[in-house]
């Protein structure tokens, strides 16, 4: 197999990987499903397999923008990421990756999120933070956006 792209990550202390993978001459999951028998059994893992059609694999960014990391953190409590989303929803802002986490003590829980998100070119970087100024009121969270370097290969 060839990893083509893939993502892991820790959720709640379980480990979880999302894989995209070619072979030469697998190609349906009944012949794909069987090669993963042994890790399953042996490491008790579960592997769900689906096959994608040739153009829902992207390998080029589909999306033009100017890529940020935007970071969020506050007090736990409920809608900071509805918040968030929505008004870059709104701003037909590409989110491309988030992250949320609660961390911090039982007695003083802080929440954290961290969105990577393409902002398109349009969009009015001005309103964008009066809109998280507001946010930040509301709900008593910090906000930082802050560009990301992209590297051209």
């Amino acid at each position: 197999y060839n990893i083509e792209d893939s993502t892991c990550t820790i959720l709640s202390g379980q480990f979880a990987m999302i894989l995209v993978v070619f072979h030469e001459r697998l190609k349906e999951v009944a012949e794909v499903n069987p090669s993963f028998d042994e890790a399953r059994q042996g490491m008790g893992l579960q592997v769900t397999i689906h096959s994608l059609k040739a153009e829902e694999v992207v390998h080029e960014k589909s999306f033009s923008g100017s890529p940020h990391i935007i970071s969020v953190y506050g007090a736990d409590r409920p809608g900071i990421v509805y918040s968030v989303a929505r008004e870059l929803a709104q701003r037909k802002v590409n989110i491309t990756d988030l992250n949320t986490q609660v961390v911090g003590s039982k007695e003083r829980p802080v929440y954290v999120m961290v969105l990577e998100v393409d902002i398109p070119e349009n969009v009015d970087r001005k309103e964008l933070d009066g809109v998280f100024e507001q946010i930040k009121k509301e709900l008593g969270v910090s906000i930082s956006v802050r560009p990301i370097e992209t590297l051209e290969l």
